[in-house]
């Protein structure tokens, strides 16, 4: 039991925690990824984002239904254990540490290739190494940064987003006229296929992680029965509204996937529709976006570890470790940082998949939680709606599914031997599978005081 000095207080509000999901989801990372998914669809990206749109709605759905039904922070591990299996939970905890891991890396990635576009003559893996190096600090140091600029942050990169959508309008108008402005061709072309959009929306849906994180807040939530599954439906959807539309007048602009550099690909457009100066501010906008929210990813994702190692689920003596100064957990902070120099030797698209691995996994245990749900509510006589409980779940399931499968080959082999690994690891702490596992708390601590928002 909580003692009170461990207890939350409930503040947020539906405007708060949706605004926390949007700036989670760091709506400008659409353009920072453009490349990577225009050359995977081959042209095609808004569509590849319509396909992401309409799975994360469903699993969205199924988010709220389990955030109702169990309104405490946890997320997609606390909804499966709860749901289905403690063992089951476990395993969809240890594959969404992929996400956590990864992310920090793909944000440093993302942020490296954009200033080496502008600085050629830099290396990009100084760059790299350089968010690397200042993050790692700061995150040490305990400063919470990405929690004091979020509104600055998200009003930044809204005016950045409008002036980049305006000039390409524009630009577009002044080229074809009027008639340009609705053109279909940024749906599909003659070079469309169903894997490549498959493909690509595997890879977008990077863009929506975000509105499952809400989750996180229940328990600082008022009223989260009714609040949470409204803000995870209103995050997914905003959130989702803005990559169909940038994506679609960026594609306007630049009609199929031929780019210098696709990891850059949007600087390119950027100084195509504005110039140096738009270029710059561009420039800027992403960079700082990407700055801080490697704050926030690589501070969650040292307390998500630190959870675990205080609940024995990781060793205790490092993971649960508390820098005596400092209040934060150092090591893993460090950890983090280290598992971000494998962005050196990786690409975009291989590594926003690593992340993706984690997430479609956890996305369609939810999906089937909502499913377990009504088949224990209906063996205790209740009798819980079809559509909402079983047939919407289930096309969000599928939906997920199929996005896993149509992951890069790589992060599909590397999450599939974390697997397994987590398998192993599981069959060690339950003494062959004879007793349940260590519960993890991922909850909020107030231990940790300065962890960052990014989870």
């Amino acid at each position: 039991m909580n003692t009170p000095a461990q207890t939350l207080t409930r503040t947020l509000r539906l405007r708060s925690v949706v605004l926390f999901g949007l700036a989670y989801m760091a709506p400008l990372i659409v353009l920072g990824t453009f490349g990577v998914i225009a050359d995977t669809t081959k042209g095609a990206v808004p569509t590849a984002y319509l396909l992401a749109l309409g799975a994360m709605l469903f699993t969205a759905h199924s988010y709220g239904r389990m955030a109702r039904a169990h309104p405490v922070a946890g997320s997609a591990y606390t909804y499966v254990r709860r749901a289905i299996d403690s063992r089951a939970g476990f395993l969809v905890g240890w594959a969404t540490l992929l996400d956590y891991f990864f992310l920090p890396m793909v944000i440093w990635l993302i942020g490296g290739a954009y200033l080496h576009a502008r600085f050629p003559g830099v290396p990009s893996w100084t760059w790299i190494v350089g968010f690397i190096v200042v993050t790692t600090a700061l995150n040490v140091l305990g400063l919470k940064t990405a929690e004091r600029v979020n509104a600055l942050l998200m009003a930044f990169q809204v005016l950045v987003i409008a002036i980049f959508v305006v000039l390409s309008l524009s630009h577009v108008f002044h080229l074809g006229g009027a008639g340009a402005l609705a053109g279909t061709a940024p749906f599909a072309n003659d070079a469309t296929t169903l894997s490549g959009v498959s493909a690509g929306a595997a890879i977008a849906a990077y863009s929506f992680l975000g509105f499952d994180a809400v989750t996180t807040l229940t328990e600082e939530t008022l009223d989260p029965e009714r609040t949470m599954p409204r803000a995870i439906l209103l995050t997914a959807f905003l959130g989702g509204g803005v990559f169909v539309l940038v994506a679609y007048t960026t594609q306007l602009v630049h009609p199929g996937s031929a780019f210098h550099d696709a990891d850059s690909a949007a600087f390119e457009i950027a100084m195509t529709i504005g110039g140096d100066l738009f270029s710059s501010i561009f420039l800027a906008g992403l960079v700082v976006t990407q700055f801080a929210s490697g704050i926030a990813a690589q501070a969650s994702t040292s307390r998500l570890l630190y959870a675990m190692g205080r609940d024995s689920v990781l060793p205790r003596k490092m993971f649960g470790y508390i820098h005596p100064r400092f209040r934060t957990p150092a090591l893993n902070i460090l950890l983090t940082g280290a598992v971000g120099l494998l962005a050196l030797r990786l690409s975009v698209t291989t590594s926003t998949s690593f992340i993706n691995f984690g997430a479609f996994t956890a996305f369609t245990f939810v999906n089937l939680s909502v499913i377990a749900t009504f088949i224990r509510e209906r063996r205790s006589g209740r009798t819980p709606g079809l559509v909402p409980y079983v047939i919407a779940p289930a096309i969000g399931a599928a939906i997920d599914g199929w996005l896993l499968v149509h992951l890069d080959g790589k992060a599909l082999m590397l999450g599939l031997i974390w697997l397994v690994l987590g398998l192993i690891y599981l069959a060690f702490l339950t003494r062959g599978f004879r007793a349940a596992p260590p519960e993890m708390k991922v909850g909020e601590d107030p231990k940790i005081p300065d962890a960052g928002a990014r989870r």
